[in-house]
């Protein structure tokens, strides 16, 4: 399995990724290119493990980015089999592109939150804090699903916040925290679980008004649509589920 990943290596490096561009007996295998959202990238890297088991002499070769980033790359002409987003929206630019194959089904859904480093230097305790003068914030960039769905919370409670980065993918942003370079960033449940005792979470209440669905499809352009159709049913299907509900998603 070959991985291209998002900046934020801090949660990846544990992941252990190989590649070894060969199936079975040193033959060349068939690559299966998936291009996923940043905030799929531990449960995807599962699925496609065990893609790989359940078709030996395929590789999945995986790419993690913003979801508009991947819809941007794929209108540009990047190769790839299969597109999972982390929002509608995103997939919406896609089907408008004519870059989808059928119906995109959506597989999961998911809530912001508020994540601090640990030990919490800054003290913060609700969502409303974030906006005090001196407090450094770090969320997704608008054009962004994290960003869109931080917007679409700051707007239910009445909150403005000034953040002092905008960041391309939700795990760019929990990198910062993690990091120590803000006091505080905006991002997705299932992130902040991922990263464990390195962050503390501070809930937000609106977050309920403003849930992400992630869909999945296989790609008009796909060199491989028969095993682009069978990843899809795996994500949406009952082992792609008990994987995301492990992770945190919600059900569609």
């Amino acid at each position: 399995m070959r991985t291209r990943a998002p900046a934020a290596a801090v949660l990846l490096a544990a992941l252990g990724l190989g590649a070894t561009g060969c199936g079975a007996g040193g033959d060349p295998a068939t690559v299966l290119d998936v291009h996923a959202a940043a905030s799929l990238t531990g449960t995807f890297t599962e699925l496609a493990e065990q893609f790989e088991a359940q078709h030996p002499g395929v590789e999945v070769s995986l790419s993690f980015a913003g979801s508009s980033t991947l819809v941007q790359q794929l209108t540009e002409g990047a190769p790839a089999d299969v597109l999972a987003t982390a929002d509608e929206r995103s997939m919406a630019g896609a089907v408008a592109a004519g870059l989808v194959d059928g119906e995109p089904e959506v597989f999961a859904t998911n809530v912001l939150t508020v994540v601090v480093p640990a030990g919490n230097p800054a003290g913060v305790a609700s969502f409303r804090e974030l906006a005090e003068p001196g407090v450094q914030v770090v969320v997704c960039a608008p054009q962004v699903p994290c960003g869109a769905a931080g917007e679409r919370v700051q707007e239910f409670s009445g909150v403005r916040l000034s953040p002092v980065s905008e960041e391309g993918s939700v795990t760019d942003v929990l990198g910062k925290v993690v990091s120590g370079q803000a006091d505080a960033g905006l991002v997705y449940a299932t992130d902040a679980r991922s990263a464990g005792d390195a962050v503390e979470v501070v809930e937000v209440p609106q977050a309920a008004q403003a849930v992400t669905r992630s869909p999945v499809a296989a790609l008009a352009d796909s060199e491989e649509p028969e095993l682009a159709r069978q990843f899809t049913e795996l994500v949406a299907g009952d082992r792609g589920r008990e994987v995301l509900a492990g992770a945190g998603f919600g059900a569609p």
